[in-house]
């Protein structure tokens, strides 16, 4: 098998959509041997911020010379993005190699009635690739929730890793807080060190609760225990414990982010994993790569790519843009799914923007662009319902520079990914400036 004929494969995976539980997938890992069991994890859920905190704690680790894996979703443009080792993609070569050995499992399952989902697929290929690799340690960021990922078929990671908790995926985790921190909280189990974003409080009883049950301990991580020094377009210099870090993440969420993530490689080093020093955590920081999580990847105009979604990305997204251009509105070009609370998310952007161009995304979740329209229509000066998503970048690009104001792709990282490989094209040939070659 080719990597073409495992994508090909792979697309016929993708129709059985998302189906929580983790019956099928235990069937699949123990088919293969379990290769998770050999594996050693750092596994992380929460709301938003998770792929931050995977992107730092994994360049560190990698950094500090451990072999680690990194398996992250969904992906932006590629996706072999979702498995990596020591901050490389899995090569194709590679991908066809190991997705024909885990088919063979696959497809005799078929064969019984038992569904294999992309997802469970997917994680099950970078389980054994890992292996394979002989990682010393993988960081698993969770696909939705906690308790029935398909990531949770792992035994006792060494660290259970909480992001801020708020509101999100509804339909699937619960109408309330209390509800949704149960499903994330399903990762703690015994003999693990729990680090958890503050959180409110009905998620913090929760975590709580479930902590003192199986008795593990846990720790806040304190977002002020960072001390930002200054915050550009280039990134953000921060003091932590006396020693001072560059961050390439931007936005003031990130250095919550950040402030996780130390503390969890601080967890780390206390279980043996001697090789974290300061100089491994400062090269590791400012290596550190999100895609589409407020990428800055042109100048001349400030072109910004961010996959905010929901609420609270939306309003952490609104406070980076205000920090950076105070009360100067610019242009924006906004996908989103329709099952996401979307006025309240404009709320946080409600007179930041002159214009926006809305467009319809790949996705049958998503919001028709002209009812999209006319939502935001509510929210912005000028709305303009686009049918081509790369017409509408091109008006906006133009738009934002004859204005000289700065121009967002923001909705959705679904929009993220149907249209970053274009904008970064895009700018190059036009010989501007270009900042983003990730």
């Amino acid at each position: 098998m080719d990597y073409k004929e495992a994508l090909s494969k792979i697309e016929v995976l993708r129709e059985y959509g998302s189906q929580p539980g983790l019956e099928r997938v235990k069937m699949l890992l123990e088919c293969m041997g379990n290769p998770q069991d050999k594996l050693r994890f750092v596994h992380i859920t929460g709301t938003n911020g998770k792929g931050s905190v995977c992107a730092v704690v994994s360049s560190v680790l990698n950094c500090s010379g451990y072999t680690t894996g990194l398996f992250t979703s969904p992906f932006i443009v590629d996706l072999r993005e979702q498995i990596q080792v020591d901050n490389t993609m899995i090569s194709e070569d590679e991908f066809a190699q190991v997705a024909d050995f885990v088919f063979l499992f696959v497809d005799k399952l078929m064969e019984k009635g038992v569904i294999i989902t992309e997802f469970e697929f997917t994680m099950a290929v970078a389980f054994e690739y890992f292996l394979r690799k002989h990682c010393d340690v993988v960081v698993l960021e969770v696909g939705m929730g906690g308790l029935l990922d398909s990531t949770n078929v792992i035994k006792s990671p060494l660290c259970a890793v909480l992001t801020p908790v708020s509101l999100d995926h509804t339909g699937m985790l619960g109408s309330t807080l209390t509800e949704i921190a149960q499903h994330k909280c399903g990762i703690i189990k015994e003999g693990t060190q729990v680090v958890s974003a503050i959180q409110t409080a009905q998620v913090q009883r929760v975590l709580e609760e479930v902590c003192t049950d199986i008795n593990v301990p846990y720790v806040y991580a304190d977002a002020e225990s960072v001390q930002v020094l200054s915050q550009e377009l280039s990134g953000t210099m921060v003091l932590y414990k006396g020693e001072e870090f560059t961050l390439p993440l931007m936005g003031l969420h990130q250095v919550q982010n950040l402030s996780i993530s130390l503390c969890v490689l601080e967890a780390l080093r206390k279980k043996s994993f001697d090789n974290i020093t300061a100089d491994s955590m400062r090269e590791g920081i400012k290596s550190a790569k999100n895609p589409a999580r407020f990428e800055v990847v042109g100048e001349h105009p400030t072109v910004i790519i961010d996959g905010a979604h929901n609420p609270e990305g939306m309003r952490t997204f609104a406070d980076t843009l205000h920090n950076l251009f105070l009360d100067k509105k610019g242009v924006i070009v906004m996908g989103m799914l329709r099952d996401k609370d979307i006025c309240t998310s404009l709320e946080f952007i409600n007179g930041m923007f002159e214009s926006v161009y809305t467009v319809n995304i790949n996705n049958p979740r998503a919001m028709d662009a002209r009812k999209l329209a006319e939502i935001c229509s509510a929210y912005f000066d000028y709305a303009e319902a686009c049918e081509d998503a790369e017409c509408a970048f091109l008006q906006a690009y133009d738009k934002a520079k004859a204005q000289d104001t700065y121009l967002c792709v923001c909705g959705s990282l679904y929009l993220a990914s149907q249209i970053r490989p274009y904008i970064l094209k895009t700018i190059q040939s036009r010989g501007e400036d270009r900042i983003s070659d990730n």
